[in-house]
This record gives C-alpha cells, structure tokens and sequence, in this order.
C-alpha cells in the first residue's frame, strides 16, 4: 500500500500588519501553517500606533491566548489603566469606575506595545514592509493572483484582507464602501505629563477621562511612560476645517478654532486645548454599514476594520479584530479544505460584528447627543454595575 502523500499547505496571504492581521498570523504559525504578511508601510515604525487598547477578557485577550501570549501581554499591561472618569462641561466629576486590584477584565495595553509582542512573535521575514496591494485578479478554484505596487505579483489560495478602513481586498466582495459618521475627532498629546502637565495628569487619572456635553466632548487617555493623548469630538463636516478658513497643519489657527468651538468650558478642561505638545491630527470617523455581509467567495475573506469598521465608541474594534484573526486561523489549522474553514468562521464572525457595530452606533449617538452627558451616565452605570434605577 503506498502511503498517503502529505497535503501541501495553502498559500495565505494576509494583507495587513494590524492586531488582526498579525494575531491570525501567529495563530497559524503556532499551528504549523505558513503564512506571509505584507503591509504598504515602510517598516514598522514608519508611524506612530495610536494610544491605548483596553483588551477584553472574551475577546483581545482570548486571541493572546490562542497566540500564546497571555503571559507577555500581562507582563506589559497596565490593570490601573481601567480607570474611567466621567464629567461634564463644568469639570464636575458625575461618574468613577477603578478597578479592582488584579483586575484583568478590560486591561489596558499601548497599541504600539501590542504591535510589537505580535511582530516578535512572528517568525522572522513574515511581513513584507513596503508592499502596497493594486489588485487581486481570479483565476479560477478559489486562487487569486495579488499585483503589488512595485508590479510583482504572487499566487495565492486565499487572500485575507485585513487591511483596514479602505481595504484593497473588500471590493472582491462587497460594494460597501466606509461612510462619515457625522463626527470628527481632532487627536493631540502630552509629553511627561505628570512633570509637565500636572493638573490634566491628576484631571485625567490613570485610565481614561471623558467630558461630554450638547454634543461635544473632549477624551483623554493616559498611555505608558507618562503621556496623555486626548481627542476633540464634535459633530460637522469632515472639511469643518476647510470651511472655517483653516489648514489642519496651522496649529494655532485650528487651537483658536476649537477653543471657539468649545466656549463656555471649564478652563481645567480647555488645558487639553491649550497645552498640548506638538499639533492636531485631524480624524473624522468612518464606519461600514450595519449589517455589512457578503456572499461567501472561495480564496477570499476579511477580518477586523475591512469587515466591520465601527465608531470607537464601542471599545471593541481592536478586540474584534483579534478574535477575528485568532478564530479564523484555528479554523484554518483544524480544517483539511480551507474553504470549509473559511466559511465556518465567515458564519461566526458576521453575525457577531454586525451586533457590535449596532453597539458601536448607538454608543456614538449617546456619546454626542444632545442631552449628554447624561445617557453617558446611564450607560456607564449600567455597564459598571452600578445601575441605582435612575
């Protein structure tokens, strides 16, 4: 009897260096499934990675398990970071949630940290920096041909976009293009910020501090050695800058702009608007529609931002992402067809992040409504625990 051959792997592609792309990744790497990653930037510092992520206990860090990362996770991680703090235009405190001590239900971690645990992990060469994809031509049974920018191309037997907000890889599947909320965040930081800044550090405390009121609010998050990033969020035009006469790069013009847009304000509060280190970042908020499906395509699926982007009003983008990327390489390893795999998790994960995005939506209009912050309280309160019926 002639023995079996063994089964040559699937060639996988995934285009995206993000926490979902890089968790599959090392998902099937742990499972003795060869991948390789490529990423339009130029190397992995090629830019800043956002603040901070507080990583679920279900979710995020459920995927760091599957990863067998936990224990690097919680060796970087900062519980304290779970702080939230709720006020109102006034600086008046309306609501606090601290953490137990030990507790690890929604750790904070910095983005940029968890990019490198993930990366390090990896076995060396797996992202390809420096890859922007063109395009994805079929070529029948499920392979894909992927042009990049430089005009080489590479065969594949399954593409998986995780690639973001403007993926390359959703068009192949779906007509849905990202859509603006009605609402911009304007981000900025502070440097050394218990030395430098010490009112906003003690304003802010060790987690997260959101003021809210008719519509606007000010965020700002504490993130590792002792720097604050913080966030302007209003409703207008995504060109609200343009139309005010202002250049996004002029950063007194566009401070005399939203300080204008927040008058009235506690001045501890409008510090977020005068002491920052550096500029503004202008970054209005897109979101896929809800529910946002497609017919299942053999050799092509998606995963975090590409499947379902969401406002970040709902603390689960990144989280999702993750069990997206961990699920769907479990499913990869444990399936002879890759097909078949693709479709059991396609069917888990849809439903799934169209009830998250429903969350998501709902979440930004109570953050911004005009009545807030007091379906911020609510909300907190029923989240915390600490619902008294009112």
């Amino acid at each position: 009897m002639n023995p079996t051959p063994p089964r040559t792997p699937p060639r996988i592609a995934i285009i995206g260096a993000g926490p979902g792309g890089l968790t599959c990744a090392r998902v099937l790497q742990r499972n003795g499934v060869p991948v390789t990653v490529f990423d339009q930037e130029a190397s992995a510092d090629a830019r800043p990675q956002g603040g901070t992520l507080d990583l679920h206990l279900t979710t995020g860090q459920a995927a760091l398990r599957a990863a067998g990362l936990h224990d690097a996770f919680t060796a970087l991680a900062r519980p304290e970071g779970q702080e939230m703090r709720l006020l109102d235009h006034t600086a008046t405190l309306l609501f606090r949630h601290a953490p137990a001590d030990g507790a690890a239900g929604r750790t904070e971690i910095d983005r940029a940290q968890l990019r490198h645990l993930l990366l390090h992990s990896l076995a060396p060469a797996t992202v390809r920096w420096g890859h922007f994809l063109r395009t994805l031509h079929p070529l029948g049974d499920g392979r894909h041909r992927a042009e990049f920018d430089d005009g080489h191309t590479e065969t594949f037997d399954l593409v998986i976009g995780a690639d973001g907000a403007w993926s390359r890889v959703r068009p192949l599947l779906s007509d849905a293009t990202p859509h603006y909320t009605g609402v911009t965040f304007v981000e900025c930081g502070f440097d050394d910020a218990d030395a430098r800044h010490p009112d906003l550090a003690r304003l802010v405390g060790d987690g997260t501090m959101m003021a809210a009121s008719a519509g606007r609010a000010l965020i700002a998050q504490r993130t590792s050695h002792g720097h604050l990033r913080a966030y302007v969020a209003f409703r207008g035009s995504p060109d609200w800058a343009l139309e005010a006469g202002v250049r996004t790069d002029d950063t007194e013009a566009v401070r005399a702009a939203l300080l204008a847009g927040f008058a009235g304000w506690d001045d501890r509060l409008l510090a977020l608007l005068r002491e920052n280190d550096g500029g503004f970042v202008d970054r209005p908020l897109f979101a896929l529609p809800v529910p946002h499906t497609w017919t299942h395509t053999p050799g092509l699926t998606l995963l975090g931002d590409a499947a379902h982007l969401m406002s970040p009003f709902s603390g689960m983008g990144a989280n999702l992402a993750m069990l997206d990327g961990a699920e769907l390489a479990q499913a990869l390893a444990g399936h002879v067809d890759p097909d078949e795999a693709v479709r059991a998790y396609e069917g888990v994960m849809l439903p799934r992040s169209a009830e998250a995005a429903e969350g998501a939506a709902r979440g930004l209009a109570t953050a911004l409504a005009p009545d807030a912050p007091q379906g911020i309280l609510r909300h907190m309160r029923r989240m915390y625990g600490q619902d008294d019926g009112t």
